[in-house]
C-alpha cells in the first residue's frame, strides 16, 4: 500500500459494523481504509439469527459476502493486520500497525468488538457460541423445549432465568457455588419449577462443542442440551482508551445517538458499544456511523 496511506476515514475492525460503515462511506465517495486482524468474537458460532434474509446463515459466510460487496467500491481498501497505536494530529489521526505500517485518516471508527472472558471451566471455551450460549434471542429458538442450564448468580441469575424460562420449562440454574439470590428471588424461581444447584462446576463434557453433561466437582453429572451463560468481557482493542475515549460503567465505549465517542473525530459501533450482541444490530450501527461520519466531513468544508 506504499503511496496510498492517507484516508478520509480509517475503520479499525472489519466485521459487520466495520464493513457496514465502509459501505456507507464508499457509497459516499469517501476514501476509506479498513484494518482488520481477523478474529471476530463469534468465529465459533455455527449460525446467525434475527437478521432478515440471512436467518440461519453462518456468520463467516455473511462477513465474506459483505466484504466482497464492500470492496467493489473503488475508494475502499482492506488491510489485514493489527492496529497497535494511535495518535491525534492537527488534521486527524495516525494509526500504526503491528506490521510496521502507518496510515493517516481524518476520522476514526472503532468497530473492534469485545473479548469474552472465559471462566476456568474445562470444556467451556470449546462449547462457547455452539452450545454454551450468550443470547436467547440469537439461539433460544434452536434449543426450545430442551433441557437447558443457566450459569449465573444473584440479581443477574434472577433476571436471566425468567428470560430463558420463556423458551423452555426444563431449566436448571447453576450458581456455581453458594447462591447469592435473595430468599424472595429463590422462592419466585422455584415456583416456576426452576431447580437451583449450588455445586461448583468442574467440567462441561461435549462432543465437538455440543454439550453432553455438566460435571460437578463432587463427581456428579447433569445431562443437558445447552447452557446459557453471562460472562465478563473486555474491549478487544485498547486504542480507544489510549486516545481518550471513555467507557461506561458496563465497560462499553461511551457513544451518543450518532455513534460519536467522547473524543471529537472518533466514532464507535458494534459490540464494543452495546450489550445487544447481534449481527443485525452491528450492521445497523455501522451504517449509522458511516452516514454520520460523512455528514461531519461535509460540514467541515461548508
Amino acid at each position: 500500500m506504499e503511496g496510498n496511506k492517507g484516508f478520509d476515514v480509517i475503520i479499525i475492525g472489519g466485521s459487520y459494523a466495520g464493513l457496514s460503515a465502509a459501505m456507507a462511506l464508499g457509497r459516499s465517495l469517501r476514501k476509506v481504509l479498513i484494518i482488520d486482524s481477523g478474529k471476530p468474537c463469534n468465529r465459533q458460532t455455527p449460525h446467525s439469527h434475527n437478521f432478515l434474509t440471512q436467518d440461519g446463515e453462518k456468520p463467516a459466510k455473511i462477513a465474506e459476502i459483505a466484504k466482497s460487496q464492500v470492496l467493489k467500491y473503488s475508494t475502499v481498501t482492506f488491510y489485514e493486520g493489527l492496529a497497535i497505536e494511535g495518535k491525534k494530529t492537527e488534521k486527524g489521526f495516525i494509526i500504526n500497525t503491528q506490521n510496521g505500517d502507518s496510515f493517516t485518516g481524518g476520522k476514526l471508527l472503532f468497530a473492534t468488538g469485545i473479548v469474552d472472558q472465559i471462566p476456568d471451566i474445562k470444556g467451556f471455551e470449546e462449547c462457547w457460541g455452539i452450545s454454551v450460549l450468550h443470547c436467547p434471542y440469537c439461539h433460544g429458538y434452536e434449543v426450545r423445549h430442551k433441557s437447558i442450564g443457566l450459569i449465573a448468580n444473584g440479581d443477574l441469575a434472577f433476571e436471566v432465568s425468567r428470560l430463558i424460562n420463556n423458551w423452555t420449562k426444563d431449566l436448571v440454574l447453576f450458581t456455581n457455588g453458594q447462591s447469592t439470590l435473595t430468599s424472595e428471588q429463590a422462592e419466585k424461581i422455584k415456583k416456576h419449577n426452576i431447580e437451583i444447584i449450588e455445586k461448583e462446576i468442574a467440567e462441561i463434557e461435549h462432543n465437538q462443542g455440543y454439550i453432553t453433561n455438566v460435571v460437578f466437582k463432587d463427581g456428579s453429572k447433569q445431562k443437558l442440551s445447552a447452557i446459557f451463560a453471562r460472562i465478563g468481557f473486555k474491549q478487544h482493542s485498547t486504542l480507544p482508551e489510549q486516545l481518550g475515549c471513555t467507557l461506561n460503567e458496563h465497560g462499553f465505549i461511551n457513544i451518543d445517538d450518532f455513534q460519536k465517542t467522547t473524543i471529537p473525530g472518533i466514532y464507535a459501533a458494534g459490540d464494543n458499544t452495546t450489550m445487544l450482541r447481534a449481527v443485525s444490530v452491528a450492521v445497523a450501527a455501522g451504517m449509522k456511523a458511516g452516514a454520520m461520519i460523512n455528514k461531519e466531513l461535509i460540514e467541515e468544508v461548508y
